[in-house]
């Protein structure tokens, strides 16, 4: 497979819908285990189908409206096993046409909900600490319990999180860790982008998870705002996150906080079968 096409298309494809069409958990699966996926990339687009149910499909803005999205589908579905499920980025006009074309049913909605810079962010004593090597056996069981029911985060294991861990953006001091009696109560893993020369980085939310044992205690609240006046001392701009649609209670509390959604950031997710 022909990573470094993928990336000039998908590039290209971001800069005209706006958002990124592939997600980190693809780009990690493409480089670490390739064998998991039937793919044809070509000049002017994409199909991607990993472990027989994930598609990733996106044509080059200059080659839509004319049919492609169906023809590179079509190459890779009949390696399908049962269920396909397939994101849009974007909640795109073309990509609602071809789902419905290709028999998928939206099932899904993901928010991106953002923090402006000058947003005031009300103080917090919890006390949290730094990641330390040792805790990844108790972030792991966090994250199991705090997503027990959500598809590609509750699946997190040792060997996701470790390839996280290796990647360039990572820095131990950007995962907070609230606990009790030496055991992990909670947890604030946050992000900083890059940006380019001259401008502040972006901050993200990228995952926020408490022991549904601890829950009741204002841990989320509590963490959600230590990790965000860490990102401001980290010198971000904004701070974004991405949320179940239908998550009320994670929702509101991100209002509350000053997360706003808007209408062009919403994610979709559609499946057949």
């Amino acid at each position: 497979m022909n990573l470094d096409l993928l990336r000039d298309l998908t590039d290209a494809i971001a800069e005209a819908d706006g958002a990124a069409p592939l997600d980190e958990g693809t780009w990690l699966a493409l480089r670490h285990h390739p064998e998991r996926f039937v793919a044809v990339v070509e000049d002017d687009g994409y199909a991607l189908l990993r472990g027989g149910e994930h598609l990733d499909l996106a044509v080059a803005p200059d080659h839509r409206r004319q049919g492609r999205g169906r023809q590179l589908a079509t190459q890779v579905l009949d390696a399908a096993e049962g269920s396909v499920h397939a994101w849009s980025h974007v909640d795109h006009p073309g990509a609602r046409r071809l789902a419905e074309d290709l028999g998928f049913e939206r099932t899904r909605e993901l928010w991106v909900m953002r923090l402006p810079h000058d947003v005031p962010l009300a103080p917090t004593d919890l006390e949290v600490r730094s990641f330390r090597p040792g805790d990844e056996k108790e972030l792991l069981r966090v994250n199991a319990a705090a997503f027990a029911h959500h598809p590609e985060q509750g699946s997190l294991d040792l060997e996701g999180l470790q390839q996280r861990m290796a990647e360039a953006w990572w820095d131990p001091a950007d995962l907070l860790v609230a606990e009790e009696d030496g055991r992990m109560l909670g947890f604030h893993w946050t992000k900083v982008h890059p940006a380019p020369a001259g401008e502040p980085p972006h901050g993200e939310v990228y995952v926020l998870g408490v022991d549904p044992g601890a829950q009741g205690r204002g841990l989320g609240k509590g963490l959600t705002l230590a990790g965000l006046a860490h990102l401001r001392e980290r010198g971000v701009d904004q701070v974004l996150l991405y949320v179940e649609a239908d998550n009320a209670p994670a929702v509101s509390l991100y209002r509350r906080v000053g997360f706003t959604h808007g209408a062009r950031d919403t994610h979709v997710q559609y499946t057949r079968g």
